[in-house]
């Protein structure tokens, strides 16, 4: 498709607005929108700022008002068409008067899509496809749990150059640097939940807690390795500034970090229509956004999860996962106990400023076994039905080797030590590849350096037969 050219910088500013609610949205999509007037210059732009806040195209209309009219609306994800806590952002577009709206992905959803039918119904000119690429790395997350009924998986790893994440004598900590370490947090506290293995509980006893040192912020001590073009500065979000290609549109405004579009008074709360099995229960008109909690998530076949694991600490809500035909006592080590009872875990929201919330619940999930571990895509598809987006994967390489082999990773991120070991575990273990023929391929998307360690991001080819 021959992009004009004219609609390529509003395109990707809205990707870039996009982008500021990674992390924040769940389980709604990440949507940024600019509206030009009828002369091209900017009259408005916003983006989805959180759960239960207005959508990207209210908020840009909000600012635009009568300017708006005649104009034209950049949005990245198709204007939903369903009426549910607020009426369809298709509507609001008619409403105001705008006569084109240019649209990067279409929205998969069967209650919300439709929007650009009404739009073109009712003689708005409707463009389609527009940097879809840059639009659906920013969204994946969303876009993977619409389409695939199951949330993104994340694989992070840490390991010395020649790839060991562990020691001849097991120990692990620490093979990055604390910078790296502030990062990893960063990317937990942007996930629905964070996973491990029950041979990383039993041995480490994690907490499988984010705690991000500045909320919001980028790590410290992250700078663009040389002669790597086209770097994201943070993971599935495209930095617009600089790339080449691109024109300049009048008024188009620069990034402006800290700005809150999505609390613009004039915008209306309404979660995406089309999700609603993973709205959180309370967010009326005039909520504010909550500090999100991830699930922490012990993938334990048989039932070994001790009741003293940290992991069972209430500080964040848990849920353990056995096989339907473990004999073991751990439901009733897991009822809820004096501090251990609290918020459901569908539900891992604490609301900001909260300095005595309760502890968090303990849950038990049963899934089908799969081989010596559990069928992964099963509880996938449980976690997604508990309104669970994203997963971040950490654990050891038992676990992460399942998930490669099962075809069940989206990404990959590697923080490598400029360190060696020679001996000692590796970061992956067994992932059913038994030929070089079946080798997973992967492409970088990122490297970058953190204090003195590399951040390497990439994903998996695409395979025939699955949908991306």
């Amino acid at each position: 498709m021959e992009i004009p050219a004219e609609d390529v910088a509003p395109m990707a500013r809205a990707v870039e607005l996009a982008g500021r609610g990674h992390g924040t949205t769940s389980p709604n999509p990440v949507v940024g929108c600019v509206v030009l007037d009828s002369a091209g210059q900017v009259a408005g732009e916003g983006f989805h700022a959180y759960a239960g806040g207005p959508h990207a195209e209210i908020v840009a209309l909000a600012q635009a008002g009568e300017r708006a009219k005649g104009g034209t609306a950049y949005v990245t994800l198709e204007p939903c068409d369903h009426t549910g806590r607020t009426g369809p952002c298709s509507r609001a577009l008619l409403d105001a008067g705008v006569a084109r709206v240019v649209i990067a992905v279409p929205d998969p959803t069967p209650k919300a899509a439709g929007g650009a039918a009404r739009l073109r119904a009712h003689g708005v000119e409707v463009t389609s496809g527009v940097l879809a690429e840059r639009a659906e790395r920013v969204n994946e997350e969303w876009l993977t749990y619409a389409r695939l009924g199951r949330p993104h998986v994340t694989w992070k790893f840490a390991a010395t150059l020649d790839g060991r994440s562990a020691a001849e004598d097991g120990t692990s900590q620490w093979i990055t640097s604390p910078e790296a370490r502030a990062d990893v947090h960063r990317l937990r506290a942007a996930a629905d939940a964070i996973v491990a293995g029950i041979g990383t509980v039993l041995a480490d006893d994690p907490r499988l807690t984010a705690r991000p040192s500045t909320p919001g912020e980028g790590p410290a001590g992250v700078s663009r390795v040389p002669g790597v073009p086209g770097i994201p500065s943070v993971p599935g979000i495209t930095d617009i500034q600089g790339i080449q290609g691109i024109p300049s549109v009048p008024g188009l405004p620069g990034d402006r970090a800290g700005d809150h579009l999505g609390d613009h008074p004039g915008g209306l709360p309404g979660d995406h229509p089309g999700n609603h099995p993973g709205d959180h229960p309370g967010q009326h008109a005039g909520d504010r956004p909550r500090v999100r909690v991830p699930l922490r998530v012990v993938v334990d076949p048989d039932g070994r999860t001790p009741p003293s694991a940290r992991v069972l600490d209430g500080q964040a809500p848990t849920l353990v996962a056995v096989a339907d035909d473990a004999r073991t006592g751990i439901e009733t080590d897991l009822l809820p106990a004096p501090g251990r009872a609290a918020a459901p875990p569908h539900a891992p929201d604490r609301e900001a400023g909260e300095s005595s919330a309760p502890a968090h619940e303990v849950d038990l999930v049963r899934v089908p076994r799969r081989g010596a571990g559990l069928d992964l895509e099963a509880l996938l598809r449980e976690l997604a039905a508990r309104g669970v987006v994203s997963v971040f994967l950490e654990g050891g390489p038992t676990l992460a080797g399942s998930f490669v082999g099962q075809g069940l990773v989206d990404r990959v991120v590697a923080y490598v030590a400029p360190a060696l070991l020679g001996s000692g575990r590796a970061a992956l273990g067994d992932a059913g590849v038994r030929t070089i023929g079946e080798l997973p391929r992967l492409t970088f998307d990122e490297i970058s350096q953190i204090g003195p360690d590399l951040r390497l991001i990439a994903r998996p080819n695409p395979q025939p037969g699955r949908e991306k």
